[in-house]
């Protein structure tokens, strides 16, 4: 990464400051100071185990000298590893759009797949054993394009609504901690602050949520999305956007509240000192999303229904009772699910469900933290680098 490209020219600098070893010496104990602190008695141990070896006054005089100058650009010098800590709202926004967008573009072909799995009365031609025989059908049958239909309605609505998840859970995480917990991390603040963010991101994410539901559905009427949007408005009206809001709250509330709560967990022990680590930016988004897609399938099974309004599903629920019924509410859905589908209706597509949400989070937390850190140095740079032009 920059970073450690930066700490290697930095060390490369302090081991060639001319040919003197007391000199490179203490450059070199200098340097391990400057890395947070974290070896600073390696750095005196070095210097002292070098002090014999030099030998007149002027060489002792150079030494200090270098060391002090060395510790002087150690306190001018930022770490840079440390610097995503102090970033701004548009930088959690900017980097959450980015991290949004590119997480659900490349999950998307197993987000089609989680959808049709889901179904609780597929058509014969789309009953699937698992997502990679689902996949090979697709293309097989429907084209290579098929499996990202609704692709762009994803991107459009991804961008504002991560920008909102992020930067309001970034903000609220902090403030609820000085309050709950001063000076420390408290994980009641980390998914108090994830359901928060999670109202506006749905706010912004449903309709897009819907579009992309029904025209992943195996034969789709829909020839594209500007189509679904129009025919969805013309026949059910502007409700039918939101018809699976509060149920994809009754789901997201939850799920946030568990995934960024085992988020930051695992962030504690793996990365204490929350510097840049992309390994364990991506190791710990894996596995919260896991978790929480996991627990929270059910009413993902119940989402789905209410946003596509199954046809199938939805002949059987209105045999006897008219024609045209739509399934509101998670309680209607709740039943249809468990009327159709029994118990096991409220894991199908499990499997894939966690097949998603595990590179998608971990996608998502090592793109933000990655564009995080990059925009935070550059804007640190450009303001360092004004502040020369100024004292010249």
């Amino acid at each position: 990464m920059e970073a450690d490209g930066f700490v290697r020219r930095r060390r490369m600098t302090a081991e060639t400051t001319g040919n003197d070893p007391g000199v490179a010496g203490a450059s070199a104990g200098a340097e391990v100071r400057w890395l947070g602190g974290r070896f600073w008695g390696v750095s005196e141990s070095i210097v002292g185990s070098l002090s014999p070896r030099i030998g007149s006054e002027a060489e002792l005089q150079s030494v200090e000298f270098t060391s002090a100058a060395a510790a002087q650009d150690c306190i001018d010098e930022p770490d840079y590893e440390g610097l995503p800590q102090g970033a701004s709202t548009s930088t959690h926004m900017l980097a959450g759009a980015v991290a949004g967008i590119m997480e659900h573009c490349i999950m998307f072909p197993v987000d089609c797949v989680k959808t049709r799995m889901q179904s609780l009365q597929p058509d014969p031609a789309a009953r699937y054993r698992n997502v990679m025989d689902a996949l090979r059908r697709i293309v097989a049958t429907e084209g290579v394009m098929r499996p990202m239909r609704g692709l762009n309605a994803t991107a459009l609505g991804a961008g504002p609504a991560h920008a909102l998840y992020f930067a309001s859970y970034e903000k609220l995480k902090k403030t609820l901690s000085d309050v709950i917990h001063p000076g420390a991390n408290s994980h009641l603040a980390n998914g108090a602050a994830g359901c928060v963010a999670t109202l506006l991101h749905d706010a912004v994410m449903n309709p897009a949520e819907v579009v992309k539901q029904r025209m992943q559905m195996y034969n789709s009427p829909y020839r594209g999305v500007l189509d679904c949007v129009r025919a969805v408005w013309h026949k059910e009206g502007t409700a039918a956007f939101y018809r699976s809001y509060t149920t994809q709250l009754t789901m997201n509330v939850p799920f946030q509240a568990l995934h960024f709560m085992t988020y930051e967990y695992l962030q504690e022990l793996l990365n204490p000192h929350r510097q840049y680590n992309p390994s364990s930016h991506m190791l710990s988004g894996a596995l919260a999303g896991a978790i929480a897609a996991a627990a929270t399938t059910p009413l993902d099974v119940c989402k789905t229904l209410l946003n596509t309004q199954e046809s199938l599903a939805l002949s059987s629920v209105a045999s006897g009772q008219g024609a045209h019924r739509h399934i509101t509410g998670l309680a209607h859905a709740f039943r249809t699910v468990y009327r159709l589908g029994g118990l096991q209706g409220f894991f199908k597509g499990v499997q894939a469900r966690i097949i998603y949400q595990m590179p998608s989070t971990a996608i998502s937390w090592s793109v933000y933290e990655f564009f995080k850190y990059g925009l935070t140095k550059h804007q640190h740079d450009k303001r360092r680098s004004q502040q020369m032009e100024a004292e010249m």
